[in-house]
């Protein structure tokens, strides 16, 4: 008991006690800090899975099942990911009312908070390819405009034509055009394969390709028509058919003329 006595006494008692609180208390908020800054987050993103679950039961189940297991008239979303319901809602593909026929790109249905709770429901559901972020689409500073070309003329152009501007395919399906959609939707796009487009994995095209398709077309997008009409860009069979139709008519007019003036 004395020597515990001495040591309270002594002289470097006070100081190192206060050295000792002084660095519990920092601990302990700087670990309540870093739990309050996590904690909106966290929040945010289950308030937005729990909206979009309701979303979900009122505009969606009715084909994709009340548990997006899927029944006949539409498939499974279980493993789809945030990015392809983005994609799909988020351009107005979805919701549609005939699932036979092919999706169109329309106005969309939902807001974007909207569209993006949704894609937080589904993606809770089981992984799936997540939405690029901002960072990840500069494509601004990143990407090269050559590579993305040769990329896309390789990888793209057999469907959406070597202008982007889309084409058909077999059984009355068609490739939609690439210009004047968002970088978001493009990327999506290729991660996700909707309907008749493969899936384009980073195995198979590496996110900095993905980025350099982009900066391609957003370069053909804003090329300027230094030719006159584009007449849609898909190459000579519309310019001859243009002519043939032109000339054509020019000959039936000029034969009409020449008969009506010999009487």
């Amino acid at each position: 008991m004395k020597r515990l006595s001495r040591l309270r006494r002594h002289r470097a008692a006070g100081p190192i006690l206060l050295i000792f609180a002084l660095f519990t208390i920092g601990t302990t908020f700087q670990v309540a800090s870093a739990v309050n800054s996590e904690t909106p987050e966290v929040a945010d993103r289950s308030v937005a899975i729990e909206e979009g679950k309701q979303i979900f039961l009122k505009g969606c189940s009715s084909c994709h099942g009340l548990n997006a297991e899927g029944v006949e008239i539409a498939p499974s979303l279980i493993g789809v990911g945030a990015a392809s319901v983005d994609f799909q809602v988020g351009t107005g593909r979805m919701p549609m009312a005939d699932m036979s026929q092919q999706a169109m790109r329309k106005e969309p249905v939902y807001t974007p908070e909207e569209v993006y709770a949704l894609a937080m429901y589904v993606a809770s559901l089981a992984p799936g390819p997540e939405i690029p972020s901002d960072e990840l689409l500069n494509y601004e500073r990143d990407g090269s405009v050559a590579e993305g070309g040769e990329l896309f003329r390789t990888n793209c152009a057999m469907c959406h034509n070597f202008a982007g501007q889309g084409g058909a395919l077999t059984q009355g399906k068609y490739a939609p055009t690439v210009m004047g959609v968002t970088p978001k939707h493009i990327y999506e796009a290729m991660v996700t394969g909707p309907q008749s487009m493969p899936v384009f994995s980073d195995k198979t095209l590496t996110p900095e390709e993905k980025i350099s398709i982009i900066k391609w077309a957003k370069s053909a997008e804003a090329e300027p028509q230094l030719g006159g009409a584009a007449l849609g860009r898909v190459g000579p069979v519309t310019e001859g058919l243009l002519v043939w139709t032109l000339g054509i008519g020019l000959l039936i007019g000029v034969a009409v003329w020449l008969a009506m003036k010999a009487k």
